[in-house]
């Protein structure tokens, strides 16, 4: 059996960022086909040998969403040579019904040094046809044998990306 373009690409791309270490900032990237790549980028490498499907990630240097996630993906628009967009961010989650020790002033330091967080990593990567997939890294299980997937671990975030792939988006 073939294996997924976008779920191979996916899992590069987390182990890529995981190799960085916990603590990142959200990270942005556009999913190219990789034979593109191979003819404006010979020296790339393996990327002669790539399929028709193949896909390769490229780091969108400079993303920076600030305290806004959403809005900074409302602003962008791709080119219709990327196929596909990935985005690593990392959340603290909690488990249910601790958010309401949270409520008040400091709730963030509170948050930040609850006994129960659980420190994750979501890779979120959609394609223009609607395929989307999404990974999950804890950080208690940090091993890219311990890493879920699923189309919609993350619906919000597959559906934030898929409006930037939008060809009918209106100009932001």
């Amino acid at each position: 059996m073939e294996a997924d373009p976008l779920q191979v690409v996916a899992v590069e791309t987390e182990r890529y960022v995981a190799r960085g270490g916990w603590d990142q900032p959200a990270r942005l990237f556009a999913l190219v086909p990789t034979h593109e790549l191979a003819a404006s980028a010979p020296s790339l490498d393996g990327a002669a040998e790539a399929g028709p499907q193949d896909l390769s990630a490229v780091e969108q240097d400079g993303f920076d969403p600030g305290d806004d996630l959403q809005g900074a993906l409302l602003r962008i628009m791709w080119p219709e040579a990327v196929h596909g967009v990935a985005l690593s961010i990392e959340r603290i989650v909690l488990p249910p019904g601790a958010e309401a020790e949270l409520a008040g002033g400091d709730s963030i330091d509170r948050l930040q040094k609850h006994p129960e967080r659980k420190d994750v990593r979501l890779v979120v990567a959609v394609l223009r046809d609607g395929r989307s997939i999404c990974l999950l890294r804890q950080r208690a299980y940090d091993s890219d044998d311990m890493v879920a997937m699923s189309p919609d671990l993350a619906a919000g975030l597959v559906e934030a990306l898929a409006a930037t792939l939008r060809e009918d988006a209106p100009q932001r």
